[in-house]
C-alpha cells in the first residue's frame, strides 16, 4: 500500500510539472493543447511586450493575434487605459512645472494614435495584420476624417490653457500638412504653436532620429520641453529628452 501511494505521488508530481511547464508563454505559439486560453494568454503577452518596447521592429501583428488586438483596440479597456494615461499627465503638469512666462515652456504631442485615431482605417485593413500600404493610408489621411481621441483632446486644451507652447511632431509627410490641419481643427484641436512634419530630406531618416532632430531644434530656440505624449517609443528616444514622457497604448504597429 505504501509503495502504491509513493508511486501515485510521483506520477502526480510529474503530471503537475508537465502542466506548469506547458503553460510557459514562450511555448504557447506551438503548444495549443486545444485550450483557448493558451492563445489568449500568448496574444495578450505579445501585446503587452509591444507596449513596453520589448518586441520591436515587427511589420505585421501575428495572424493568430489579429483578433485579439482588434478586440483590445476597440474595447472599453483601451479607452480606460488611455483615460488613465491622461489622468497621469494631468497629475504631472498640475504640480511639476513653474512656468517662467517667457513663452519658452513647451509640450510635444504626436498625432496618430495620440491626438487622432486611425482605428477606422485599420478596421478595414486588418488591425495590423496586413503590411501598411503607404499609398492607401495617405489617401485615407487626405480625407481628414480621423476622429479625435477624447481624453487627449481634453488634456491638449488643459495644457495649452496653462500657458505651455504646444508643438506637434509627426512622422507624417509634409505633403499631408493641409489635410492634417483640416482634420485637427475639424475635431476640436486649435492653438498649437507649430506643426512639424517630415520634409523631403527627412523621409529616409529613422523616425526616432527625426523626432530627436525636431526636439533639438526646439531646444536650440530656447524652449524647455516639459513633456511628450505619444504612442510610439520612437517619439521619446534619443536626445534631447523631455522631463517626462507619456506613452499611450497602441498594439497595431511599431514605428522605429
Amino acid at each position: 500500500m505504501d509503495n502504491f501511494v509513493a508511486l501515485f505521488l510521483i506520477i502526480s508530481s510529474l503530471f503537475t510539472t508537465s502542466v506548469i511547464a506547458d503553460w510557459n508563454i514562450l511555448k504557447q505559439r506551438w503548444s495549443r493543447n486545444g485550450v483557448g486560453d493558451s492563445l489568449k494568454n500568448y496574444c495578450e503577452s505579445w501585446r503587452m511586450n509591444v507596449e513596453v518596447s520589448n518586441i520591436r521592429g515587427f511589420s505585421v501583428v501575428p495572424q493568430e493575434c489579429v483578433g485579439h488586438v482588434k478586440k483590445y483596440m476597440t474595447s472599453t479597456q483601451y479607452k480606460a487605459d488611455s483615460k488613465r494615461a491622461a489622468e497621469e499627465i494631468k497629475l504631472y503638469f498640475s504640480g511639476c512645472c513653474t512656468l517662467k512666462g517667457d513663452g519658452k515652456d513647451a509640450w510635444i504631442f504626436d498625432i496618430d494614435e495620440t491626438l487622432l485615431s486611425t482605428i477606422p482605417y485599420y478596421n478595414k485593413h486588418g488591425f495590423g495584420g496586413e503590411k501598411l500600404n503607404s499609398t492607401s493610408f495617405e489617401a485615407w489621411i487626405k480625407e481628414s476624417t480621423a476622429p479625435a481621441l477624447d481624453h487627449t483632446l481634453e488634456i491638449f486644451h488643459e495644457i495649452k490653457n496653462r500657458g505651455f507652447k504646444i508643438f506637434l511632431i509627426s512622422s507624417r509627410r509634409e505633403t499631408l500638412r493641409s489635410a492634417t490641419v483640416d482634420n485637427l481643427i475639424k475635431v476640436g484641436y486649435h492653438g498649437w504653436s507649430n506643426l512639424m512634419l517630415r520634409a523631403l530630406d527627412d523621409e529616409l531618416m529613422e523616425v526616432k532620429k527625426y523626432q530627436s532632430k525636431m526636439r533639438q531644434r526646439l531646444v536650440d530656440e530656447g524652449y524647455r520641453i516639459w513633456g511628450i505624449v505619444g504612442d510610439q517609443w520612437s517619439s521619446f528616444e534619443g536626445l534631447p529628452s523631455a522631463k517626462r514622457a507619456f506613452k499611450l497604448p497602441n498594439s497595431m504597429y511599431h514605428i522605429a
